[in-house]
């Protein structure tokens, strides 16, 4: 037995250190995982921040350019329809409908506005890639809500969807819901 007493102790410390060994994988497995996810939720609160920022930066131009809030008595109206329509992601693209930016605006409303300021003698005029640039989005939807004289925040967003007579149109309710829902939850955050 004396003679088999090294091999045998070699044999339990080779177990001990496999044993060892696989736990410490597991270990350090865990905490891989535990940094993914973790790295995941950090990744997620920078998009939510970003999200935010966005947010303030509607929110600042729009009161800085935008009257209808004090006209319409209402707040964050442009900044709810940029959210229903993007979540204010200025590089939100639909391609089946060719929208783009943070208002979601098709060719057909750039060339609406164009149409619009030249029936006013006004020599400016927006491109397809304006739609990219959110200051020029809301200049857009400025443009539009007074020229076609929107009175309601409800008129306003039903128009914004459904074009100059969407007020009329069913298929815009819905649309206007969510936009009341998005207002009401920015009312309730004051």
């Amino acid at each position: 037995m004396k003679d088999y007493l090294p091999y045998i102790l070699v044999v339990i410390a080779t177990i001990f250190y496999v044993v060892s060994e696989k736990d410490t994988q597991q270990q350090i497995k865990t905490l891989e995982n535990k940094i993914e996810t973790q790295s995941d939720s950090i990744i997620n609160s920078y998009k939510v921040i970003d999200s935010l920022y966005r947010e303030i930066d509607t929110l600042i131009i729009e009161s800085e350019i935008w009257d209808y809030n004090i006209k319409h008595n209402t707040t964050h109206l442009l900044s709810s329809i940029m959210f229903v329509e993007s979540s204010y992601n200025d590089s939100a693209y639909n391609a089946s409908e060719d929208a783009v930016g943070c208002l979601q605006i098709r060719r057909t409303m750039v060339d609406d506005v164009n149409r619009i300021l030249k029936r006013q003698k006004s020599t400016k005029m927006f491109y397809y890639e304006d739609r990219w640039s959110r200051a020029k989005s809301i200049e857009m939807f400025d443009v539009y809500c007074k020229y076609y004289n929107l009175n309601t925040a409800e008129e306003i967003a039903r128009c914004w969807n459904g074009g100059p007579r969407g007020i009329n149109n069913p298929n815009t309710i819905s649309y206007w819901n969510k936009v009341e829902k998005k207002l009401e939850e920015n009312y309730a955050l004051k």
